[in-house]
């Protein structure tokens, strides 16, 4: 136990930074994703063009040519390719990063790591009963209004006839 790298432990700790600017995967654009891509091109590690860098938000545009609005009437603003597709594998390591620090502990102490899910499957357990409860008594609710509510719309049949009496057909 006490193992665990900086790194991970730096990622579990509040920072109380909020940013009103333009995000990628819920990661401010300007202030971290930037820098971060700048160094790596800095370091060889990428190869992100310099114009993607320099103007990260471009205008979008749709198949005929013209500029693209969104239904609120706002043209669409979207993020440089060559940055987004440079997060999306970020994205993709940083998770395969987490599934190999979990698959490692719990291989490294596979007893205290099945102990602590059957305790966490065991303490949520009220909390998914009461939920499910509360979410049946709602579709029940819901389903009342709904029948009370088409029985209140439905039109009125008209009478059934009685046997032999005859009935006016229209078309």
């Amino acid at each position: 136990m006490g193992d665990t790298p900086n790194y991970i432990k730096s990622l579990l700790l509040p920072n109380g930074h909020k940013s009103t600017e333009r995000r990628v995967w819920s990661i401010p654009l300007e202030s971290i994703w930037l820098p971060f891509f700048t160094a790596t091109n800095l370091q060889s590690d990428t190869a992100i063009p310099l114009d993607a860098l320099g103007a990260p938000l471009r205008l979008a545009y749709a198949q005929d040519g013209s500029v693209k609005f969104s239904k609120s009437g706002r043209p669409v603003i979207r993020v440089a390719k060559p940055i987004a597709d440079s997060v999306k594998l970020v994205r993709e390591n940083f998770a395969a990063n987490l599934v190999s620090y979990a698959e490692g502990v719990a291989k490294d102490n596979p007893e205290g790591f099945e102990a602590i899910q059957k305790s966490a499957h065991k303490a949520g357990e009220p909390i998914a009963t009461k939920g499910r409860a509360n979410m049946d008594r709602a579709i029940a609710e819901a389903m009342e209004k709904s029948m009370a509510e088409a029985k209140a719309e439905a039109p009125q049949a008209p009478p059934t006839p009685k046997k032999g009496e005859k009935v006016a057909v229209t078309a």
